[in-house]
Formats: C-alpha cells, sequence, structure tokens
C-alpha cells in the first residue's frame, strides 16, 4: 500500500502533505504498524501540540494511541502497548523543542529539524534507570525520572 508520506526519505520529509497523510492515516487507524516507528511518534506529538493546548494535545495523543493499537491488536502487557511515561516523557521533549523553534517557517522546517534533533529513541534512559521505565507502574502512570530531572 502506498501512501504520500512513503515519501519520507533521509530522515525528511518532502512536503507538509506528507505529514498530514501521516496524521491522517494514524488518526484513521490506517497506518501500518511498520510505519507507526520512533519518527511517527514524534511527527505525531509535534502535530497534536501545534493544533491543541498542551493538555488537549496530550489526551488526543493519549486516547488515539490506544485506539490506534487497539485497531492494530496491540494489547498492553508488561512488555508492550502504551507506555505512559514514555508517550509523556516525549511529549515534555516535543514541547520544549517546539517552545524553542516556534520562529521556524512551517510545520515541515519543525518537523524534519524535531526528527533530526530527537531521532535517539533511547533518550529516555538518560532520565529513567531501565528498572523503572520498564515498570508495570510508569507504563500506566506518569512517574518523574530517577536519573536526572526534567527542566
Amino acid at each position: 500500500m502506498s501512501h504520500e508520506y512513503d515519501e519520507y526519505q533521509n530522515g525528511k520529509y518532502q512536503t507538509e502533505n506528507e505529514i498530514e497523510a501521516l496524521v491522517t492515516a494514524f488518526n484513521n487507524c490506517t497506518l501500518s504498524r511498520s510505519e507507526w516507528n520512533h519518527s511517527a511518534h514524534l511527527t505525531i506529538t509535534l502535530w497534536y501540540l501545534i493544533h491543541y493546548n498542551e493538555q488537549e494535545a496530550i489526551q488526543e495523543i493519549r486516547n488515539n494511541i490506544k485506539r490506534y493499537n487497539a485497531a492494530m491488536g496491540i494489547k498492553t502487557t508488561k512488555n508492550s502497548g502504551y507506555h505512559e511515561t514514555i508517550t509523556l516523557f516525549w511529549v515534555w521533549v516535543v514541547r520544549d523543542y517546539l517552545l524553542v523553534n516556534r520562529h521556524q517557517d512551517s510545520i515541515l522546517q519543525l518537523t524534519n529539524g524535531l526528527v533530526d534533533a530527537y531521532d535517539n529513541k533511547y533518550l529516555p534512559l538518560q532520565y529513567y534507570t531501565q528498572d523503572l521505565l520498564m515498570s508495570w507502574e510508569a507504563r500506566n502512570n506518569w512517574l518523574q525520572p530517577n536519573i536526572k530531572p526534567l527542566n
């Protein structure tokens, strides 16, 4: 199945339409599981933070990830599925990125810059021990970092 966002090349979106197509596919639960990767998570989070206030964006992100997972047959277990602490950690990262980079002209520039800057999906492990981050409590509830604080 070919999508408009298939043109995402070399870590860069080529057009704003690709971003919108990705968001639409995610919202409609038609995004393939292989396309629901770290870059897509960042893109979706940025899109919601631009289009909603922070609390609404968090609620939309949370609800739509859970809805997408259910549509894909992804159950929340000890080792997979929706993860509240990781989701809210990345909301914090993207929000801070957006505060610094709002001057950029377009969502295309913002998104490509974000994906370039935060392509390391293991960044949360600089803030959390693996034991805490992979705990059932962290999967189900927001937990504060135990290595270094979020500034």
